[in-house]
């Protein structure tokens, strides 16, 4: 008995990285057209990785693509590196040639995107914060294994919701363990997507930052490199930390598990947020499947 399939030309892009393995993969299927949200939800299990997205013909007037986001859990109303992803694989096909800025489509709303010859950024979504309480901190600590004596967390919200919080050195944030089964019972009580963490070593580069990204309540344990979550980490800095005269930076991620990504965050004279990268593709063929 012979079996159909419709093959969907889909894409593997290693973002915020030049060299292939070394940034945060992200399958792109670039032809969803047709796909229902169970379909889409198995096949990011399949691929297993942390984000899987599908583009769609736009239905907002304003914008060149429509894009759904996928963790092998569950449907994100945004994330950062499976859009600069999205639209690498867009212009690898031709789809976005010659265009420097567009505008993304997605459940978080309408995400400007600014590109150049090597890099791309998108604009973060408008964020909603609060302080944790008193409880979850003192589980937050538990949970990893560390004493907090920065600024408050807090529970930021970029579309994805990320709990922020500022280690004391980059040795500390490269050595800890976190509880990962205690993190997803905060995640889950908080409904947050998953917790990021940042350390600076104020001696050399005040603005530079080291990062490590957690989400295990979404079946990530941990996020190679996290557009999103650097995210999150810029509002933290401007707002909470108070970066003086934030003009923007540099964060290194993915060293604890073997990946040496690179993002740039720009602040612009409107308060708003840019964050960005270089991407390559690594992986294209063709996906089977009803």
């Amino acid at each position: 008995m012979t079996t159909s399939f419709i093959r969907r030309r889909y894409f593997v892009v290693d973002v915020f990285s030049e060299t292939p393995l070394m940034g945060n993969p992200v399958a792109v299927v670039v032809d969803a057209e047709g796909l229902d949200t169970q379909t889409m939800q198995r096949i990011a299990g399949w691929t297993n990785l942390s984000e899987t997205t599908f583009c769609f013909t736009p239905t907002a007037t304003d914008a060149d693509y429509r894009l759904r986001i996928f963790t092998p859990r569950a449907e994100l109303p945004f994330a950062g590196h499976p859009t600069l992803g999205s639209v690498h694989a867009l212009r690898a096909i031709g789809k976005l040639t010659g265009h420097q800025r567009v505008v993304q489509q997605c459940q978080a709303g309408l995400i400007p995107i600014q590109q150049d010859r090597e890099r791309c950024f998108f604009r973060l979504p408008e964020p909603r914060q609060r302080a944790l309480s008193a409880e979850h901190f003192g589980r937050l600590e538990r949970a990893l294994g560390v004493v907090l004596e920065g600024p408050m967390p807090q529970l930021i919200d970029v579309g994805p919701r990320w709990i922020i919080a500022r280690l004391r050195s980059r040795e500390q944030l490269r050595e800890m363990s976190p509880d990962l089964g205690l993190l997803e019972r905060l995640e889950v009580e908080l409904d947050a997507t998953g917790v990021t963490l940042y350390a600076s070593d104020f001696a050399s580069s005040a603005n530079d930052i080291e990062v490590r990204s957690f989400a295990p309540s979404q079946g990530v344990p941990e996020d190679p490199v996290c557009g999103s979550g650097n995210g999150a980490v810029a509002v933290f800095r401007r707002d909470v930390e108070r970066l003086q005269s934030p003009v923007g930076y540099r964060a290194s991620q993915g060293r604890s598990v073997g990946r040496d990504g690179r993002v740039e965050i720009r602040y612009d004279g409107s308060a708003k947020i840019w964050i960005g990268g270089k991407s390559v593709i690594t992986t294209e063929g063709f996906l089977n499947c009803d």
